[in-house]
This record gives structure tokens, C-alpha cells and sequence, in this order.
């Protein structure tokens, strides 16, 4: 990716996310697109970026592109390695140092210390040694060890699907029945920033939010154990099949449905009945880089169906075709979902 690329789509993220975007700033900025399909890349790879900061103060968010582009202003003259570290400074200077208390809810650096990790609208299979095969969703990022006396994953972002394995090995230099045994008795568990959770032979989904995790189990059950002893108080909380509880550092409670099926975006769509429509558009903008608005008007508007989660564009246009709503592209980046206008 040229860095002149690079330097253009953070100084576009500047001008149409921080500043008052005219009608000539956005065809300005649609034809940079259409000149090259390198500038869609370059637009695409500062997409999970641009997201992250969607999610700071405005001011903070501004602050750190604007210096991260000066930074790189400044490199010009420097060696490849150099201006490369200038954008590095994005992920780690200028959000960690920058930002302080939100670094580690929302730094894209989080994926730097990950085993595995998906950008925005890419989901991935892992098969882990001890047979548990585990799937990301969309901007997540996890690390795995299987290796020791227990089973650890732990959710650093985004959400993932756990089916855990059998653990059928045994210790190497160990033999017979008994080590076998031993081997797969050892406990599994899943930690997040709020808690951590036991599976007890289960296929169950972790959704990470700002400030508490979802768990709905599927199959089996699994275990809560928030990080705050104090609300550790008795046995641990049991989700069983079909439920669904959060868990934060205060404790744990039962998480009601928006409607949505917790595991359908491992096939790929987001599927429920009377599901709010504002609830579905935000799920939607998990899985695409950009804006993805509702407005309050059609917000509480009732849906069902499955909508596939590859092609969000195709689940706006299917929501326009049936929905008494409207679908305003102020760029492929910045999608409003309204009421339809008047004839």
C-alpha cells in the first residue's frame, strides 16, 4: 500500500468524520474513490480504525488524526521504516497514551497482542489442538493456550463461538487409562475484562460490550465468575442451553433477547423475529466498515427475517423493499436508514 494512499484516506477520515462535509467535500471525496482501487483499499484498511474512534469524544478522536497526520507529514522525508512507525504511533501513541481510560476497550491494539484476530465484516475458524474449534466474529481478537494444566481463551474484543473438544490426548510420556482420564478432566475457560466463565462441556457464544459481556449457551452450560470478589457471593451463576446472562465486574443477570439468534452469524446472517429495527441496523454496521445510522422515527419499527451479513448493502435494499423506509447513501460509507419520503 503506497503511503501517499494511506496519508489521503486518514486526511478524508479528518474532513468527513470531524468537520461540517459539504456536497463538494463528498463528490470531491467519490471521485478520489473511483480513481484508483487502491484508494478503496487504502478507505477500507483504516475502516476498523475509523470505527474504533466513532466511539471517543469527538474532540479526543479528532486530536489523534489530526496528529497522527502531522506525524506523517513530517515523515515524508524519512526512511520506508520510519513513516511506517508514524502510523504505527495511531495504534499505540495516539490511542494508548492518548486516550488512557478507553485503550483498553478500544485500541485497535488489542489485536496486536492477539493469537488471532478479524477486521471489520471478516469472521474466521480456529481448530485448537485439544479439539475445540472456535469462531470469530467480526473486529475480534483473541489468544488460545491449550497447552497447560487447564484450557484458556481469552476474548480481548468482538465475539466468538466455542464448541468445545473432547481433550482426548494424553501428557506426552504418559500411558494407559488413567492419564488419559486425566488429560480430559482439564477445565476450560473463557476470560473476558469484566469476569471469567467455565464451560461445562457446551457450545455457547461471548459477545464483549463496553462494559459487561453477553454468554448465551446453546448446548451444556457454562459457569460466571465476575472479577469483583465481592459479587462473587455463593455458587457461581449456571447459563443453560437457551439462555442468555451478562456478566460484568457487579455480577451477573439475565440478558433479555432483542430478538436477534445468538449464534446465526456463524452461518453467516442475522436472523430473529421482532427484532427493533434500530437494534437491526447497528447490528448491521457490526459487519461494514463506516456509518450506519437509524433515524428515531422508524427506529421502533418491527422486523423479522434472516439478513445476510456478506452483502449488508443487499440487507439495506431487502429493508427498503419491504419496510416503509428509505435508504440515503450520503457516500458507500455513510448509509441513513429513514422513512421513506413523501411523493
Amino acid at each position: 500500500m503506497p503511503d501517499e494512499m494511506v496519508d489521503a484516506a486518514i486526511a478524508w477520515s479528518v474532513k468527513l468524520d470531524y468537520n461540517r462535509a459539504t456536497d463538494a467535500t463528498r463528490q470531491a471525496f467519490e471521485q478520489w474513490l473511483r480513481a484508483d482501487p487502491l484508494h478503496v483499499l487504502a478507505w477500507s484498511r483504516i475502516g476498523t480504525l475509523r470505527g474504533d474512534l466513532a466511539q471517543l469524544p469527538t474532540r479526543l478522536a479528532l486530536d489523534t488524526l489530526q496528529a497522527v497526520e502531522a506525524q506523517r507529514e513530517s515523515a515524508h522525508k524519512s526512511t520506508h521504516h520510519e513513516r511506517r512507525q508514524a502510523l504505527k504511533l495511531l495504534s499505540l501513541s495516539g490511542l494508548v497514551l492518548g486516550l488512557g481510560w478507553a485503550a483498553r476497550d478500544h485500541a485497535p491494539w488489542q489485536r496486536l497482542l492477539a493469537d488471532a484476530s478479524t477486521s471489520v465484516g471478516e469472521q474466521k475458524t480456529l481448530h485448537l489442538a485439544d479439539g475445540t474449534v472456535l469462531v470469530l466474529n467480526t473486529d475480534s481478537a483473541v489468544s488460545t493456550d491449550v497447552e497447560g494444566e487447564r484450557r484458556l481463551i481469552v476474548l480481548r474484543r468482538g465475539e466468538i463461538m466455542v464448541t468445545t473438544g473432547a481433550d482426548a490426548g494424553t501428557d506426552a510420556g504418559a500411558s494407559g487409562r488413567g492419564a488419559a482420564a486425566k488429560r480430559s478432566s482439564r477445565p476450560f475457560w473463557v476470560h473476558t475484562p469484566f469476569g471469567r466463565m467455565q464451560a461445562l462441556g457446551t457450545r455457547f457464544v461471548v459477545r464483549l460490550e463496553p462494559d459487561r459481556a453477553r454468554v448465551s449457551v446453546q448446548e451444556g452450560a457454562v459457569a460466571l465468575h465476575p472479577d469483583n470478589p465481592a459479587a462473587e457471593v455463593g455458587d457461581p451463576a449456571i447459563v443453560h442451553a437457551g439462555e442468555s446472562r451478562w456478566l460484568s465486574e457487579a455480577g451477573s443477570a439475565p440478558a433479555q433477547s432483542l430478538g436477534f439468534e445468538a449464534d446465526a452469524w456463524a452461518e453467516g446472517v442475522v436472523a430473529g423475529r421482532n427484532i427493533r429495527l434500530g437494534d437491526l441496523v447497528a447490528e448491521l454496521g457490526r459487519y461494514r466498515s463506516g456509518r450506519v445510522t437509524c433515524d428515531d422515527r422508524v427506529a421502533g419499527l418491527r422486523v423479522s427475517g434472516v439478513f445476510h451479513i456478506r452483502d449488508t448493502d443487499q440487507a439495506l435494499r431487502f429493508l427498503a423493499q419491504t419496510q416503509p423506509v428509505s435508504v440515503a447513501y450520503r457516500t458507500r460509507w455513510w448509509v441513513t436508514v429513514g422513512p421513506q419520503s413523501l411523493p
